[in-house]
């Protein structure tokens, strides 16, 4: 088995109160254990099934701040993290807690206002507002994705194009290499298609791995494209008789 910094979640639901939230999330109210198996592993599937909460609450239990950047920063801009991290233990791989980031597309903006205020004048993180979304996002993974440790990444599509996303598969690919570990949220047919990837879906009221065609991203994706005109037909035919 690949050398892993995180080996297994596991989720101790009597430290999470009676009335929280999450014991009404299908997809994870009953899950006690998730091993990692693979040094890419993807949370798959719709919003609300519980996927981000899950992966915010694997970054806070690792001791990254809740809102992104290395276990270094501590800041809050708005303090709306679940309790779920105090419920999860994480089982450590061999190999020791090293570098490691958590970046979620929806608050990169105080993300990288923090990497503009420890940088120095020369640092690229300088010029990280002065650049577009995508530009820059992409500009902080390639230059934190140079050290062996553990990523956690929120639905990075969010800030990237499809062109960007390739890139992106081609810094992950170069970090496992170097010994980097991977957990990503993501709806992203392209970001899926990593080669060897776990994929783990909460489209079904549990949490299962399938296959990289069995998502439903994929799926979606290629019926568009193969049937583009007759779907987008039965589409708009559908909302004008419910309109009527």
């Amino acid at each position: 088995m690949y050398p892993l910094f995180v080996k297994k979640v596991c989720i101790d639901w009597n430290r999470v109160p009676a009335n929280s939230y999450l014991n009404r999330i299908p997809d994870l109210k009953d899950v006690e254990e998730i091993p990692f198996r693979s040094p890419v592993t993807y949370f798959a599937g719709e919003n609300g099934t519980g996927k981000s909460t899950l992966l915010e609450g694997i970054a806070v239990a690792y001791g990254f701040n809740p809102e992104g950047g290395s276990r270094n920063y501590s800041f809050s801009t708005y303090d709306t993290h679940s309790e779920l991290w105090e419920a999860i233990t994480l089982v450590r791989g061999i190999r020791q807690k090293k570098w490691g980031y958590f970046l979620r597309a929806e608050s990169f903006y105080n993300v990288a206002t923090k990497e503009m205020e420890y940088a120095d004048i020369s640092h690229p993180s300088m010029n990280f507002h002065e650049r577009s979304h995508g530009e820059s996002f992409l500009a902080l993974m390639q230059s934190r994705l140079s050290s062996p440790g553990l990523y956690i990444l929120d639905e990075p599509e969010a800030a990237l194009s499809p062109q960007r996303q390739l890139t992106l598969l081609l810094e992950i690919k170069k970090a496992v290499e170097i010994g980097a570990q991977f957990v990503i949220a993501s709806h992203s047919p392209i970001l899926l298609g990593y080669p060897g990837a776990e994929i783990l879906s909460f489209d079904s009221g549990r949490i299962e791995k399938i296959q990289y065609e069995e998502t439903e991203s994929y799926q979606v994706t290629e019926m568009f494209i193969n049937n583009r005109e007759y779907l987008l037909k039965r589409l708009f035919s559908n909302e004008q008789e419910d309109g009527e």
